[in-house]
């Protein structure tokens, strides 16, 4: 029986503008993906230099998120994984009261400094089944911004043509914090479970689930 992981809910909830159609395109694309895999025997992981720089610093950003937003509390990397009859994930830590996702902006350029609310719907569509997963009511997503690794930086710089110096000043700066900004590299949104919302994420999988069937015995 299909089962969606918690970071792709948001796929399957994009909105259809084909008039009748519950599915949209992204959801077809990403259901048709599994299905390939399933058929062939094979698994694919989506990779990227952004993916690589979160995958990294976890433990530095959930340290930082300890120190800046959780004083009192022990955070540490969640390994359990989770699984109902209709979603599957890895929530990134658990306390006993609410749960932490943290996800790591890959420069001062993309980190949602002054953002009022949470603009990622798949993130929110993530956090709603991380809660339905473990039982909680109340999740933070936390985007954290901590140093760059040195060869992530080294090869953003050879990508450069002819680079000057001040090219290179240019892209460590985006890459490399001082410690006495902690404060504020941390930006976090309360979300809260919702069961209307879980209650769309059903409806949404049965609906998934025929499409995949059919091309799966197609």
């Amino acid at each position: 029986m299909l089962k969606i992981r918690a970071s792709q809910v948001g796929k399957i909830m994009t909105s259809s503008r084909s008039k009748g159609d519950v599915l949209s395109k992204t959801a077809k694309s990403y259901l048709e993906q599994l299905a390939k895999e399933e058929l062939l025997g094979v698994r694919t992981e989506f990779s990227s230099k952004y993916t690589d720089k979160g995958n990294i610093v976890e433990d530095e950003a959930i340290a930082l998120v300890e120190k800046v937003k959780c004083e009192g509390l022990f955070l540490y990397k969640n390994e359990e994984h989770f699984s109902n009859d209709y979603v599957t994930g890895t929530p990134d830590v658990l306390t006993n009261d609410f749960l932490i996702d943290v996800k790591s902006s890959w420069n001062v350029d993309t980190f949602p400094m002054f953002d009022k609310e949470l603009k990622n719907k798949d993130y929110y569509y993530q956090l709603q089944a991380y809660m339905w997963l473990t039982g909680k009511v109340e999740s933070h997503l936390c985007y954290c911004l901590v140093n760059t690794p040195k060869f992530i930086i080294k090869a953003e710089v050879r990508k450069l043509h002819k680079p000057r110096y001040s090219d290179i000043k240019a892209i460590i700066l985006k890459h490399k914090f001082n410690a006495d900004t902690e404060k504020r590299r941390v930006k976090s949104f309360k979300v809260e479970l919702d069961i209307e919302v879980i209650g769309q994420i059903k409806e949404r999988i049965e609906v998934c689930r025929e499409y995949y069937n059919n091309l799966i015995n197609g």
